[in-house]
């Protein structure tokens, strides 16, 4: 027996027809919109539960009682503390996440907002709608530079970092990543050239910042970090706001040292207060990176391959399997 259990998602934002179908010929399935789960619905499933496609709460004592239990899939985003994975672990229960499903569109956005930082785009726009445009050659494009040719550094190098490399290959760009999760022979691999996070900030013109939160790298990107940075050089902020110094991060913006694009911010709903919304040298985009609509008709259809990889005695392939090693140190918080 399966629960779909999706919230934040909703059952028509991510399965089809055609998908439901799918998950309903491997076996029963009860399907829960709205708020998730809560126990008067989950309590009397857990003898039969085969897997769980949600974020349903799964302590260890729910994962005891759940002696059938296979795969938990997750469809938020981020693995989040609602599964205990040490007993998930223990029992060989598959733990899957749809990360891979945002590697383009945020990759697509990140690029998007580099670019928009380097040329000005924003700030020309605004010129033009205020009157106070300047034309081709007198002193329009100072501070702009072009992305070609330039050192680019990613900090983190997990699904985000992979789908922005192809992106920037065409730009011949020099490639540097920091991810003390990620061997030095696996970043060779992808044609990178792993470096200490200070060097990184130093050598690079523009920055991607797309790790996620970890009980390590709360707060480690500050003012050090920007300061090391060429004058007028980019940072690109697009995983969580919680891995920089969010105030260092903004003062470096307003005295000009970087130009800062931002897409994540540290209380989402953002705050009518945020002092980001006043700062200069920023781009703002409100967490819109992954958000794209045709992406979420793509987690019907992962949950559905690996579910039916597993009822075959087959690997996973589309789905991200949760790290044993890493994956109790993520900090991210719910969505929704």
């Amino acid at each position: 027996m399966f629960l779909v259990d999706p919230y934040p998602r909703t059952l028509d934002q991510i399965f089809s027809s055609e998908t439901r179908g799918r998950l309903e010929a491997l076996a029963p399935v009860t399907w829960h919109d709205g708020p998730p789960a809560g126990p008067e619905l989950v309590e009397p499933l857990l003898p039969e539960l085969t897997a769980v496609v949600g974020q349903t709460a799964l302590p260890a004592d729910r994962i005891a009682r759940a002696q059938r239990l296979e795969a938990v899939l997750n469809v938020e985003g981020n693995f989040l503390p609602n599964v205990d994975y040490a007993a998930c672990f223990a029992r060989g229960i598959e733990v899957l996440g749809i990360g891979p499903v945002f590697g383009q569109p945020v990759a697509e956005l990140a690029l998007g907002m580099a670019l928009a930082a380097a040329r000005g785009i924003p700030r020309g726009d605004a010129e033009i709608r205020a009157g106070t445009e300047k034309l081709f050659d007198d002193g329009a494009n100072g501070g702009s530079f072009l992305l070609a040719g330039k050192t680019v550094g990613l900090v983190g190098c997990g699904n985000l970092a992979r789908s922005l490399l192809m992106l920037l290959r065409p730009f011949g760009c020099e490639l540097l990543a920091h991810d003390p999760w990620v061997p030095d022979e696996a970043m060779a691999a992808l044609e990178v050239e792993p470096v200490e996070l200070v060097e990184l900030f130093v050598r690079s013109r523009v920055v991607f910042i797309l790790s996620p939160v970890t009980t390590e790298n709360v707060g480690s990107i500050g003012r050090a970090c920007f300061d090391a940075m060429a004058p007028g050089s980019v940072v690109v902020l697009v995983s969580r706001a919680a891995v920089v110094d969010w105030t260092a991060l903004l003062d470096a913006a307003a005295r000009g040292r970087i130009r800062a694009a931002i897409d994540v911010f540290p209380a989402e709903p953002i705050p009518a207060a945020e002092p980001a919304r006043s700062t200069p040298g920023t781009i703002l985009s409100a967490h819109r990176g992954g958000n794209v609509p045709e992406i979420w008709r793509q987690v019907g259809e992962m949950v559905a391959d690996d579910l039916e990889a597993l009822a075959s005695g087959r690997e996973p392939q589309r789905m991200q399997r949760a790290d044993p090693l890493t994956v109790e140190r993520l900090r991210s918080r719910p969505i929704g």
